[in-house]
């Protein structure tokens, strides 16, 4: 697809319209010739349709030039998101670790970035983002897998789980222990470390509902140079921090724009069965819980572009995301019974129904989320005992 714009919009609304007025004009382009039907189509599709609007320039804006960007800042991103969602896309959910995984390595490895993240924007990599252990899950700061300085080189052991499409990966942003197990997190550094180096296993997770989203890797003695460190030894916890303020807030401006697409789609959905009263409240609920997500994204997106640090007060948006991605797929279940359990058509929803109701555990659980914002942000007196 030939470049459609080289250079970025003086001003974000002309970057809006331009972009949806194109969307529309290039739809045919853009749409695949026969509708996805599993998850790995689905996905793959939407890689296709990312990597197009990165040839198109399109989805350039907000990435600076070392990466092939066009410069500009956050809201020039969450805005692409917004429009390709509203135009009736899905974001591929490599997006999503993109943003998460991007700012941190341009931050910390401008070298790293330059020379392979424009790979990942433009659709011809996935990466992975390897955080996770069988035993250190929201307790970062108690992960295993070493990574033993020899020479030029770090030495990787261990194992990592729950990393989205990481069975797909070129790349992993891994975070290795290279200091005791006492030091926690001051002992924890970061590497950008290639799926394919000798000593790596990475085997697909198969969920219950039959998808394969997630994977785990072994790492046995996996040598990895000492130049795809991300920041200095022992920075891998600032990383993760940076990582953090994404993962909570341009991950809830993209998350809100696609959950307002499926709220159209799943509404045309249900007018096939009729909308009652119930649905009809139901679907208002869900949408009243998007906008209140969709509004507090717009403020910590802003507060990025502006080099604000977004502390805890960023645990506000996980716990409004969680409420609207169950409040959304609630909505499914106001399909008669039947349909809802045994429909061909209904299969998607059925999938998303029950995946929703994990939302409120990964990526930090509700339960911590809200302590972080009483104790850190309301500053709530602690609980007594007796």
């Amino acid at each position: 697809m030939t470049m459609a714009i080289d250079s970025l919009p003086s001003d974000l609304s002309e970057y809006r319209l331009g972009l949806r007025v194109w969307l529309e004009e290039h739809r045919g382009e853009l749409e695949p010739e026969t509708p996805p039907v599993t998850h790995e189509e689905t996905l793959f599709a939407g890689i296709g349709v990312s990597g197009a609007m990165w040839q198109a320039g399109w989805k350039r804006a907000g990435w600076p030039e070392i990466v092939g960007g066009l410069g500009g800042g956050d809201t020039y991103r969450a805005t692409y998101y917004d429009e390709i969602s509203r135009a009736g896309f899905e974001l591929p959910d490599t997006d999503f670790s993109l943003e998460v995984i991007g700012p941190a390595l341009i931050h910390f490895a401008p070298h790293l970035a330059e020379a392979y993240f424009s790979r990942y924007l433009a659709g011809e990599e996935i990466w992975g983002q390897g955080f996770s252990e069988p035993d250190a899950g929201s307790d970062l700061a108690s992960l295993r897998t070493k990574g033993v300085i020899e020479g030029d080189e770090i030495v990787v052991d261990g194992q990592k789980v729950w990393t989205s499409h990481g069975q797909f990966a070129k790349r992993f942003l891994t975070l290795v222990r290279t200091g005791t197990t006492e030091s926690r997190h001051r002992g924890i550094s970061a590497l950008l470390i290639d799926a394919a180096t000798p000593g790596i296993e990475t085997n697909a997770l198969v969920f219950a509902s039959g998808i394969e989203e997630m994977s785990e890797s072994f790492y046995d003695g996996a040598r990895v140079p000492i130049d795809r460190m991300i920041g200095g030894e022992g920075d891998g916890w600032k990383v993760a921090m940076h990582m953090l303020q994404y993962e909570r807030s341009m991950y809830a401006a993209q998350r809100q724009a696609l959950l307002s697409l499926r709220l159209r789609q799943m509404t045309e959905a249900l007018e096939y069965y009729g909308v009652d009263d119930t649905a009809a409240n139901a679907i208002g609920a869900a949408w009243l819980y998007i906008q209140q997500v969709r509004a507090r994204a717009i403020v910590s997106v802003r507060r990025l572009e502006a080099g604000d640090t977004l502390g805890p007060e960023a645990s506000a948006d996980k716990i409004l995301l969680a409420r609207a991605e169950q409040a959304l797929y609630e909505v499914a279940r106001h399909m008669p019974r039947s349909a809802f359990v045994f429909a061909d058509g209904a299969e998607k929803w059925r999938q998303t129904w029950w995946y929703s109701r994990a939302t409120s555990i990964f990526g930090g659980a509700g339960e911590i989320q809200r302590s972080i914002v009483a104790d850190r942000v309301l500053q709530l007196p602690s609980e007594t005992v007796g």
